[in-house]
């Protein structure tokens, strides 16, 4: 079930015939895809460009994908795409996702996407500001444009001072 203590964004369209099998029921390999379009739609109701943060260097690489299949859809039947962010970490994020029948709220798919931040290079970066978080000096940090583009996009604030792992929006995790 999706979340109620964070942003979750909502996507709607139908299954179109090029997605389903011979009886009609949609393919489990686009689920991926509406996967994807759900998190892009998730980007841009939050007022940030994918493109750009590209453009910056950038790069959200997906690392795992995870599908749940409890109900099929079908055919020209209209479903609603969930996306919300479940998970922010120094170097990824992870997207958790429900897939839902539009007129009657069923869930169909649940799912969750793990991402890592990497630059033209590949080699991973983390999100933070420089300096952050403070109990790890030696973390390569992303130059402030790209950060700023990282932060908009996914419309995290800075860290809280006391604790560098809180996220306005998210919960803080416990610290071990």
């Amino acid at each position: 079930m999706a979340p109620h203590d964070r942003f979750v964004s909502e996507t709607t369209f139908r299954v179109r015939y090029a997605e389903t099998d011979a009886m009609g029921i949609t393919h489990h390999s686009n689920y991926i895809v509406y996967f994807e379009e759900a998190r892009s739609h998730y980007s841009r109701v939050r007022g940030a460009d994918y493109a750009e943060f590209e453009r910056s260097g950038y790069w959200l690489t997906v690392a795992e994908v995870h599908a749940r299949y409890l109900v099929p859809t079908r055919y020209a039947q209209e479903i609603t795409a969930r996306c919300w962010i479940e998970e922010l970490r120094s170097r990824g994020l992870t997207f958790g996702y429900e897939i839902v029948d539009t007129a009657t709220g069923q869930v169909c798919v649940t799912g969750y996407s793990k991402h890592i931040c990497i630059n033209r290079a590949g080699q991973s970066h983390v999100f933070q500001k420089a300096g952050w978080p403070p109990c790890a000096p030696a973390y390569r940090r992303i130059p402030e444009v790209a950060l700023e583009a990282v932060m908009n996009f996914f419309a995290v604030s800075s860290p809280h001072p006391t604790c560098p792992r809180s996220h306005r929006g998210f919960p803080s995790p416990r610290l071990a």
